[in-house]
């Protein structure tokens, strides 16, 4: 092939996220900010290659060597991560990889884009090597600058690039924002899926308990861009300024699928939308399109907020294929979930898990321990609610100020103590450091969330459900699983200073 225009990388770094999770437990996605900046590019006419070196597993050097040899225009490190939260821990794997892109080919130029760049564009251009960043979510800045590239790259084109962060005569400038692209199937419809390995990607363990060799094809997709609530620990918005809420067309999104599963395969899916359960008609559109074309056999998990989820959607739901539901329950505590914008009570939360559960849906419960108002009681609370929920799966986190997030500006006003470096806002990772409470300490609050899940999984009434639900093989899978222990910097300094 020809020299591309535009090279996109998609960090990895899984070992250093996840520690020995990472190796079969974990999912690994398509990269969605790849796909959608990719095909608006590629519209255009431009060429385009993604190296997904998470997917791949491919090391810094090895990206770094492929760049040199595509020899692109511009090199597009693209850091997203699979989730809101994603973004800044993927910061660690992008700025090594960068670095050894500089040190092989140091001509090409880097823009880095993502919720965390978006967040901090100055202090990433300060700390990385990259010439560029973008404010904003991506598409209009990446394409604008190849163009400008393209012309020359003088600053009088630069300064034209919406969105773009740059060095303009030693002084950072922030161009005027571009505007939120509306059409989102027409210009961001991510349709580049022969530029991707599918057959590397794998679904969480979780989803296909029961059936876990069927990790493998999987796929994830978007339905909608951007949330209108305004939890304090979530960052989603943070590319987009405002609380814009934006949608595809049904009828889109059910073709996507239906090509998925025809051409390569797929059963297997995540609906990576933070709010897919929000807007009943748009969601009853989706299942009657995947009903109506007669796909009988998928298994989907989508996210939902116990507020949103309404008992009647819930049989048609189950018929297209929605096997999974992941709630943010948060808390057991009515104080601290008010203090999360969190605006429903305990009889709420157990009464909706039953009716999903009731209806043929799994749950999914994510449960947070050291948010602003929490003590060790109040965590005490939540993990009951946890084990008397006993949920088919639970995902545990501990408090953390993500760049982009209300908790981020809080902490900052505050001067609360952050990590030291992005590593540090892995949930699993070693260097992991959420954020204290009032009453308990970042260590207490991380081995509180660590113990949690020990005690969870390892719960009798839990691996009895799970037997009877998925079988042994499951029940042994999670045994496992368990087994696997993180180790903690500050944990490890708590316990020696106990």
């Amino acid at each position: 092939m020809s020299n591309p225009d535009l090279v996109l990388v998609n960090p990895g770094g899984r070992e250093r996220i996840y520690q020995q999770l990472g190796n079969e437990l974990t999912a690994i996605e398509p990269p969605l900010w790849c796909r959608l900046i990719g095909g608006y590019v590629r519209d255009q006419g431009f060429e385009i290659v993604i190296l997904d070196s998470e997917a791949e597993s491919m090391g810094t050097e090895s990206v770094a060597n492929r760049i040199a040899e595509l020899n692109p225009k511009l090199v597009a490190m693209i850091v997203f991560g699979h989730q809101p939260s994603a973004s800044t821990q993927q910061m660690v794997a992008a700025s090594d990889t960068t670095h050894a892109i500089k040190a092989v080919t140091p001509d090409i130029p880097v823009i880095f884009v993502g919720g965390h760049v978006s967040a901090l564009p100055e202090q990433t251009l300060r700390e990385e090597v990259a010439e560029f960043a973008c404010k904003g979510e991506g598409p209009e800045t990446v394409i604008g600058l190849l163009r400008a590239l393209i012309d020359g790259g003088s600053d009088e084109a630069l300064a034209d690039v919406p969105g773009l962060v740059w060095d303009r005569d030693g002084k950072f400038t922030i161009n005027t924002a571009a505007p939120l692209i509306k059409d989102l199937d027409a210009e961001l419809h991510g349709n580049v899926w022969d530029l991707l390995p599918m057959e590397k990607y794998r679904a969480h363990n979780w989803q296909c308990f029961g059936e876990l060799e069927n990790r493998i094809p999987y796929a994830s997709i978007y339905t909608s861009l951007g949330c209108p609530f305004k939890c304090i620990f979530c960052c989603i918005n943070a590319p987009f300024d405002i609380n814009r809420y934006r949608m595809r067309k049904p009828e889109k999104v059910v073709e996507e699928i239906a090509f998925l599963r025809e051409t390569h395969g797929v059963k297997t899916f995540k609906i990576i939308d933070e709010m897919f359960v929000l807007n009943e008609r748009h969601v009853m559109a989706v299942c009657d399109g995947i009903i109506e074309r007669g796909i009988d056999d998928l298994n989907i998990w989508a996210y939902a907020r116990v507020d949103t989820v309404k008992p009647h959607m819930l049989e048609k739901m189950r018929k297209a294929g929605f096997q999974w539901l992941a709630l943010g329950i948060e808390s057991g505590s009515d104080l601290v979930r008010d203090g999360a914008d969190k605006a429903f009570n305990q009889r709420d939360i157990i009464d909706i898990v039953r009716t999903i559960q009731s209806a043929g849906i799994k749950v999914a419960g994510n449960y947070i321990f050291g948010l602003p108002d929490d003590d060790l009681e109040s965590m005490q609370a939540t993990l009951d609610l946890a084990q008397e929920l006993n949920c088919e799966y639970a995902n545990f986190y501990s408090a953390m100020a993500y760049p982009g997030s209300p908790l981020y500006a809080m902490a900052i006003q505050n001067d609360w103590p952050l990590p030291e470096s992005w590593a540090g806002y892995s949930q699993h990772s070693y260097d992991c450091r959420p954020l204290p409470t009032e009453k308990t300490s970042a260590a207490e609050v991380l081995r509180f969330r660590d113990q949690a899940f020990h005690t969870y999984f390892g719960d009798k009434r839990y691996l009895d459900m799970v037997t009877q639900q998925f079988g042994w093989d499951t029940r042994t899978h999670i045994e496992e699983m368990a087994v696997h222990r993180l180790k903690r910097r500050i944990v490890e300094e708590l316990e020696a200073a106990e």
